[in-house]
């Protein structure tokens, strides 16, 4: 079931209506339950991995915390951790690698390639798991007892397939002291459910058709005008996208009473790669920070040790995206650009610049960011490169963008730096009645009058 179909709605009604109808005591088996539902309407033959991960965590996670032994609780910690990143290795990599070995012994390409389809959510849902058994290894989480409890922070749904990834002591907060929303937290969440079908169904779905007609036959559509704009149509399509399902995500669990951390804030306004990473997909970010920059050294050893890190950090950020070295070399870009800016002086790169400066910071944050797309977005090496280069070859047909959706994007852009400055969205909820019901009748006549409906469009992090 994907966020943007009817079938979708209707399990989310029943959902949150047995959810509030039902005893409490009830609750978390319903939400579990639904969760095991969603999970198992893509592929119910996964359904064991999630089972046997989920099991392997709260059991490792328990005996570390009964045990005394430094040692014996490293290997707790380490199967766990084997575990997460062996099937997470295998699934995802698997092919990456023989085809690496393939290459390495002269044999055809696909000589030890193998099909697998790629179980939904793996990414995140084993990133969630490793930052709940690591922080009760460091002894900053306590060890979740019931097991249901522990299954439910896994696999609930709003968040399974692509986030925000959550950690345990923020689900649990909710959880243990839950609470149901208030009216305005109600109000909330159906705004930002409503935001986030506007910005997958009727934006990212339509740059999505731009840019997959440019990717897809990059021949058809030489020279700078086409490049720029097929890859400008990725990048509004990748936002839109990914923050949509974010936006989507955050509303639902706000319905039923949790509070899910913030993913997105705005970050094609981003002055700076620097501030780029403080603003796109934030849970990641905070995520390599705390469990693979951090533990790697972070700052602590001078600026080379740091620029390693950071360089490692970003390197590994990018193959968790995808097995290909397009993957690879976007990690790497990005590690090369926040090193550099290091360089010439981190304050400077954190820190707003006046508002006479700003607007050519933005733009070129956001150009570079683009150039850093390309390598996400096409297919193979080659395409990168050859892309790369009509982006500054000033020959060929016009644009591909379409003057309506180029006025889209502009009116986006507005509302975004309205947001920048008075998060009038938030505010929506505690305003007039009538402009809340003006704001939900205009998103539901956007979605209806250029949503792409002709097919539901899955989610561009879906594949990861």
């Amino acid at each position: 079931m994907l966020f943007n179909t009817p079938q979708f709605f209707v399990f989310l009604l029943v959902t949150i209506g047995l959810f509030y109808v039902s005893p409490k005591r009830f609750r978390k088996w319903i939400l579990l339950i639904a969760s095991y539902v969603f999970y198992m309407s893509w592929n119910w033959r996964f359904t064991p991995l999630l089972l046997s991960l989920t099991v392997i965590d709260y059991v490792a996670a328990i005996w570390m915390e009964r045990v005394e032994s430094p040692s014996r609780r490293k290997l707790f910690l380490v199967a766990s951790l084997a575990a997460n990143l062996g099937f997470l290795g295998f699934f995802k990599y698997y092919n990456f690698l023989a085809g690496m070995l393939a290459e390495a012994l002269r044999k055809d390409p696909h000589a030890f390639a193998r099909s697998i389809v790629l179980p939904l959510g793996i990414s995140f849902h084993t990133f969630q798991s490793i930052s709940y058994v690591v922080d009760v290894y460091r002894g900053e989480q306590k060890a979740i007892r019931n097991p249901i409890d522990y299954a439910l922070f896994i696999a609930f749904f709003p968040q399974l397939v692509a986030g925000p990834i959550v950690r345990a002591r923020e689900f649990f907060a909710d959880y243990y002291l839950w609470a149901p929303p208030i009216s305005e937290e109600t109000l909330r969440g159906v705004l930002w459910i409503l935001l986030g079908l506007v910005k997958k169904m009727a934006l990212a779905d339509q740059f999505a058709q731009i840019a997959d007609s440019y990717f897809q036959n990059l021949a058809a559509h030489p020279g700078a005008p086409a490049a720029w704009s097929g890859v400008v149509a990725f990048a509004m399509q990748i936002f839109f996208d990914f923050s949509g399902y974010t936006d989507m995500a955050i509303g639902m669990a706000l319905l039923l009473g949790f509070h899910f951390p913030t993913n997105f804030r705005r970050p094609y306004l981003a002055f700076s790669i620097t501030d780029f990473w403080h603003r796109w997909h934030i849970s990641l970010s905070r995520w390599l920070r705390d469990y693979l920059y951090i533990p790697l050294g972070g700052n602590r050893h001078g600026s080379l040790m740091t620029y390693r890190n950071l360089m490692l950090t970003m390197l590994l950020g990018g193959l968790w995206h995808g097995a290909s070295w397009n993957f690879v070399i976007w990690g790497g870009y990005h590690g090369a650009l926040l090193g550099l800016e290091r360089v010439f002086g981190r304050k400077h790169f954190q820190e707003p610049p006046n508002w006479v400066v700003y607007p050519f910071r933005v733009l070129i944050t956001f150009l570079l960011v683009c150039i850093g797309w390309v390598f996400f977005r096409a297919t193979t090496l080659h395409d990168s490169t050859y892309v790369i280069q009509q982006m500054f070859i000033w020959h060929g047909k016009a644009g591909l963008i379409p003057v309506w959706l180029t006025c889209m994007v502009a009116a986006s852009l507005a509302i975004a730096l309205l947001e920048e400055k008075m998060e009038w969205i938030e505010r929506l909820a505690h305003g007039p009645a009538w402009g809340y019901v003006a704001a939900v009748v205009t998103l539901l006549f956007t979605v209806e009058l250029i949503g792409v409906t002709e097919k539901a469009v899955p989610f561009v992090y879906f594949q990861f």
